[in-house]
C-alpha cells in the first residue's frame, strides 16, 4: 500500500513541476500607453513643411494638368468640327494627319501627368518612411520608460485613461531627432531593357 501511495505522489509531483514552469513562463499583463499617430503626423515640424511641400507638388500637376488639357480641348473640338463639316465623306489626308498628330500629343500629356503622379507617390510615401524611422524607435523608448510593454492609437482602442497617453512626449523626441525630411524620393530604379534570347 506504501509503494502505491509513493508512486501516486511521484506522480503528482512530476506534473506539478511542468505546471509550476508554465506558471512561470507566462506573459505577463498588458501595461499600455497611448500614441495618437494622426497627431503625430499633422503636428510634428518635419510633417508640417513636409505637407506644405507636397501640397506644392500636386498643386503643380494639377496646374500642369490643366495648361495641356485646354489646348487639347480646344484642338479636339476644331477637329471635331472639321469631321463633321466633311458630312460623313472621308477625311482627306491633311485631317487624317491632323487627328494622328493630336493623338499623339494627347498621349504625350497623358504620359507626363501619369509620370508626375506617380514621382508625388513616390515623394509621399518617401515622406512616410523618413518620419517611420525616426518615429518607432521614439515610441518604444517612451514606452519603456513609462514602464510599458504595448503602445496602441487611440483610434483602435474604445477607451483608456488618459494619464496613460504618451503622444506629447513622442511628438517632443520626434521635432528634436527629425527636424526636417526630404519630399523628394530618390529615383525609381530604372528597368532592365528586355534581353534577346
Amino acid at each position: 500500500m506504501t509503494k502505491h501511495i509513493l508512486a501516486a505522489g511521484a506522480a503528482v509531483a512530476a506534473l506539478a513541476l511542468p505546471l509550476a514552469a508554465q506558471a512561470q513562463q507566462r506573459t505577463p499583463g498588458a501595461i499600455a500607453v497611448v500614441v495618437d499617430t494622426s497627431r503625430i503626423y499633422t503636428e510634428c515640424n518635419a510633417c508640417k513643411t513636409a505637407q506644405a511641400q507636397l501640397k506644392s507638388q500636386a498643386d503643380a500637376i494639377q496646374a500642369r494638368s490643366q495648361a495641356l488639357a485646354g489646348p487639347l480641348q480646344t484642338e479636339s473640338q476644331a477637329i471635331q468640327a472639321a469631321i463633321n463639316a466633311l458630312q460623313g465623306k472621308p477625311a482627306d489626308a491633311a485631317l487624317q494627319a491632323r487627328v494622328t498628330a493630336f493623338q499623339q500629343k494627347q498621349q504625350a500629356a497623358q504620359a507626363e501627368i501619369q509620370g508626375r503622379e506617380q514621382t508625388f507617390t513616390r515623394n509621399r510615401g518617401y515622406v512616410a518612411q523618413q518620419i517611420n524611422v525616426k518615429l518607432n524607435p521614439i515610441v518604444v523608448s517612451v514606452m519603456k520608460a513609462r514602464g510599458a510593454n504595448l503602445a496602441v492609437d487611440p483610434q483602435n482602442v474604445l477607451a483608456y485613461e488618459p494619464s496613460i497617453e504618451v503622444t506629447s512626449d513622442v511628438l517632443t523626441q520626434l521635432n528634436t531627432q527629425l527636424p526636417s525630411v526630404s519630399t523628394t524620393a530618390p529615383a525609381a530604379p530604372a528597368t532592365p531593357a528586355p534581353t534577346g534570347r
